[in-house]
């Protein structure tokens, strides 16, 4: 445990550094902020560096695991309903936890004035991630190529922008975006990961990843298609 938290600490110093660095530079030229901002900026930046190397070892110690053991153990139920059933929860609830599900949905609800309310998004983003990832089982246990379904999705997802309220284009967009966070993208790539190995005969590389540019075409068409029926 140690070891890990040394290792996570050191990454997400590196990742955040620049950043702050940055900020700290411009407290020297015109474009400085005032300074009980900047100091809660230095603040802020404290409790997301733990926070985040608490994130970081917790998904390696314990969502990780458990996510490829659940996937490597479905292939042995032989219950291809029971496959896809744990695929849609496994996908729903992850994209229900993702921050950032949570901090889009609530801009979103800001600036639209609740007429697109954070509840309903997020559930349908949701609901989007979840068939797209019980489609990803089904693609591995069919060993139905990749790229067929990702050029069906992707169409559909071009057909739908025709007739999508304009408004409602850019919300479906980042809303597939936010999916790849750091709670889902996790999730996901290990319940693929231990699903695919323990199938004879198939690579864990080619059927484990990929998951998540799939998954991440559901948001888009859910959202498109209820700006489609309530707007």
């Amino acid at each position: 445990m140690p070891g890990a938290i040394k290792v996570k600490s050191l990454e997400v110093i590196k990742a955040i550094l620049p950043l702050v660095l940055l900020i700290v530079a411009f407290q020297f030229t015109p474009l400085q902020m005032p300074l009980h901002t900047f100091y809660q900026f230095l603040g802020g930046v404290a409790m997301v560096i733990g926070g985040m190397i608490l994130f970081l070892v917790g998904i390696d110690i314990g969502i990780l695991p458990v996510g490829e053991a659940v996937g490597s153990e479905l292939p042995k139920r032989g219950s291809l309903s029971l496959v896809i059933g744990i695929a849609f929860l496994v996908g729903f609830t992850a994209t229900v936890a993702e921050p950032d599900v949570m901090v889009l949905s609530k801009q979103i609800d800001v600036v639209s004035q609740g007429a697109i309310s954070d509840n309903l998004l997020i559930y349908i983003i949701a609901i989007g991630v979840a068939f797209f990832v019980s489609m990803s089982m089904l693609r591995i246990i069919r060993d139905f190529p990749m790229k067929y379904l990702l050029t069906i999705s992707y169409a559909a997802v071009i057909v739908l922008s025709f007739f999508t309220p304009r408004e409602f284009v850019p919300v479906a967009f980042d809303s597939g975006g936010v999916t790849t966070g750091p709670m889902a993208v996790p999730i996901i790539l290990a319940l693929g990961l231990g699903f695919s190995s323990v199938i004879s005969g198939r690579s864990a590389i080619s059927d484990g990843f990929g998951l998540i540019g799939l998954a991440s075409v559901g948001p888009i068409i859910g959202v498109m298609t209820m700006g489609i029926i309530l707007f």
